[in-house]
């Protein structure tokens, strides 16, 4: 339906939550999967599940903010599977983060995040570019987060990332438009996944839900359908855009 089948897909932080659900779901349209994320033994899982399920796939211990590491996977990626067609970026550090004010972060904890977040999803996109370009087709798909339109308190770090993944977003769809590779931004709201948060409650789902349009949690597979979109040769001529995939709680102007 969508056209990823036979196509290869490397998911960054696929191990769990909304990378997981990706891998999943592009497994199951077709799409060879290459599982990468630092936590190697839950990426093998991963990896299990779907060439258990009849699809193809293999898991690959990457650190993301790692170049050399990144640029390995690539090249195996293409020698494994015959090509390089799709990259999702989803790997982050979030579910880990202690809200502070931005006065009593210290720059250490800033520059963490940014680095895997941020850094990271372009080490990602550079580690694939030269099989997309040579290829001429391509598509790349990073996840950024409502909170950079909300500008959301105690989190400057990762709202400060995932403002710069719109921007990594937007170069690259202008730097490898001419090479009929698209890059776009996927921006969800709260997501509840399977990985713990303390600042998750019933009383944090029933306030966030009440300031959405579809009153109900948010999880991962909402995300599924506008990733095969972007991936597919219907989105042909869409590249640059972020799309806010909330339940309707951030309108952009």
């Amino acid at each position: 339906m969508f056209g990823v089948s036979g196509k290869t897909t490397v998911i960054t932080g696929a191990a769990q939550g909304i990378g997981r659900e990706f891998a999943l779901a592009f497994a199951k349209e077709g799409s060879k999967i290459v599982v990468t994320d630092i936590n190697g033994e839950k990426a093998e899982r991963v990896a299990k599940e779907i060439k258990d399920a009849g699809g193809e796939a293999f898991a690959h211990r990457l650190d993301i903010t790692d170049l050399p590491a990144a640029e390995a996977m690539a090249k195996k990626t293409k020698e494994t599977f015959g090509s390089f067609d799709i990259l999702i970026n989803s790997a982050a550090i979030f579910s880990t983060i202690k809200m502070k004010p931005f006065y009593e972060m210290s720059i250490e904890e800033y520059r963490q995040v940014i680095d895997v977040n941020m850094t990271g999803t372009l080490i990602a996109c550079k580690a694939a570019a030269p099989y997309m370009m040579e290829q001429k087709w391509g598509r790349v798909i990073n996840l950024t987060s409502c909170s950079f339109f909300e500008g959301r308190g105690g989190y400057v770090h990762y709202v400060s990332s995932k403002a710069g993944v719109i921007g990594i977003t937007r170069a690259v769809a202008r730097e490898l438009g001419g090479f009929n590779v698209t890059s776009n931004a996927i921006a969800p709201g709260a997501t509840v996944t399977e990985v713990p948060r303390e600042t998750v409650n019933e009383e944090w789902k029933k306030k966030v839900m009440a300031n959405r349009c579809v009153q109900r949690t948010q999880v991962p597979e909402d995300l599924v359908g506008i990733a095969l979109f972007m991936a597919s040769e219907e989105a042909a001529f869409m590249t640059g855009q972020t799309v806010v995939v909330d339940g309707g709680m951030i309108f952009l102007p």
